[in-house]
């Protein structure tokens, strides 16, 4: 596959969520693939490496945020458990202006982001972006970073009670936080009952759209909670605890 084709595929895939690359943006997404496949031989970033499906449930997924939210010019976010970089690397790429914090628990892969952000200049861009090396619950007790984003996002797996709670106290009241996730979230949200209550957060909506690419179709949504309070002091609880009592 040449490199033309390539940028066909990609503009494909991102154009779903209203977004034309341009020419400068296609080449980083390029580049961006190469590094992670490179690099993915040496430490386990994904176990997706064919380009289209790269496309398709990394990239095109990342950018679909903007397909349901309006990001302000300048706006910060912060991506919680981004693993390769994902949805935080593919955002910046497609908006230059955001203030971006990439937040992992393995050094690895933080250095593995930071060689994607040298090598793409993502630095160089208009807004900032930063990798860190940490674990969230221990992140969200830094005042330099506790309620200080306008938007907070993850693709991780965890129930949406366990995610909340690490992504929440990082908001600014009012913020809003973006939980990436596929079906089933009408019942997922209805069995976390009053666990945002407790977060002072409140679910704002559930968007429900479906991507296509690599020959498949897939159900995609997002839950969007609001920050409507400070968060309580005592979140989110230490390491393991969200995960074996998820908030009700």
């Amino acid at each position: 596959m040449n490199r033309e084709h390539e940028k066909y595929i990609l503009r494909a895939g991102v154009e779903q969520s209203g977004i034309t690359l341009t020419e400068k943006q296609a080449d980083q997404f390029l580049d961006y693939y190469d590094l992670l496949v490179e690099w993915n031989k040496k430490i386990n970033l994904t176990a997706i490496t064919d380009f289209e499906q790269v496309v398709f449930k990394h990239f095109a997924d990342s950018t679909s945020l903007l397909s349901v939210l309006n990001l302000p010019h300048q706006s910060s976010l912060i991506d919680v458990g981004t693993g390769a970089g994902f949805p935080g690397i593919p955002l910046k790429i497609v908006r230059p202006d955001l203030h971006i914090t990439l937040c992992d628990s393995l050094n690895k892969r933080v250095g593995f982001l930071n060689e994607v952000i040298k090598s793409l200049k993502l630095d160089s861009e208009g807004g900032s972006i930063q990798a860190i090396h940490t674990r969230a619950e221990e992140l969200a007790r830094d005042l330099s970073y506790r309620g200080s984003f306008d938007y907070a996002v993850s693709r991780a797996v965890s129930n949406i009670s366990v995610i909340s709670e690490y992504c929440v106290p990082f908001l600014k009241v009012d913020g809003i936080f973006a939980a990436y996730k596929s079906t089933g979230l009408s019942a997922e949200m209805q069995e976390f009952g009053g666990g945002l209550d407790k977060l002072n957060a409140a679910l704002l909506d559930i968007k429900e759209f479906q991507m296509k690419g690599a020959g498949e179709t897939a159900d995609r949504a997002f839950a969007l909670v609001r920050k409507t309070d400070v968060t309580p002091e005592q979140y989110p609880r230490r390491s393991g605890i969200p995960e074996k009592r998820p908030l009700k």
